[in-house]
């Protein structure tokens, strides 16, 4: 899945308040990463984190290369880092969500959104994506009910008004797209 690079942006802003030569190097590595230079930016956020490893927002806009690049384990095993040793932080809870969400992990997607939210209760971004995947498991649960009994009316329609929502195709299992809006932020630190 490939991670909006728009929300990455927020990364550089986050860090204005960090020290120049700092935001300056994790500035670049988001701006290399924003155009879509995912291996050069993975490499200088390597050697920023090499000498910086506690540095959240880095380590942050590394997961978010790494995400990008479809490297989802390598992604999540640092974003649970960031959960271990930043518990306050919202924002890796979100995208460890928006990763288990894309592997259709619904359950561990809802449990990471839960734990975002206690972290932040007033998080609109992790409010939003836990509807849309109540929305995605509704989905998924009205599919169900249409497969057992292709006579029931009520769940056709509740399924079709969701899909609508969602954006999905007539006819496509509900199981096909992650969180239609998975966004994510960085983590101000």
């Amino acid at each position: 899945m490939a991670l909006p690079r728009f929300f990455a942006a927020v990364v550089a802003c986050a860090l204005l308040a960090g020290t120049p030569v700092l935001a300056d190097e994790i500035q670049e590595i988001n701006q290399q990463y924003r155009e879509g230079e995912l291996t050069a930016a993975l490499d200088r956020a390597n050697r920023f984190l090499a000498t910086h490893p506690q540095d959240a927002q880095a380590r942050f806009l590394k997961g978010l290369i790494l995400a990008d690049q479809g490297k989802a384990d390598d992604a999540i095993a640092l974003f649970s880092g960031l959960t271990e040793d930043y518990p306050e932080l919202p924002e890796p809870y979100n995208n460890l969500a928006v990763i288990y969400a894309s592997q259709n992990k619904y359950e561990a997607a809802r449990h990471a959104l839960d734990m975002a939210i206690r972290a932040h209760p007033g998080y609109a971004t992790a409010h939003e994506n836990l509807g849309d995947l109540y929305a995605k498991m509704a989905s998924i649960a009205y599919e169900k009910a249409q497969a057992l009994d292709s006579t029931n009316t009520t769940a056709q329609t509740k399924l079709t008004l969701i899909r609508n929502m969602l954006g999905e195709q007539p006819g496509k299992p509900a199981t096909a797209k992650p969180l239609p809006d998975a966004r994510q932020s960085a983590p101000a630190r």
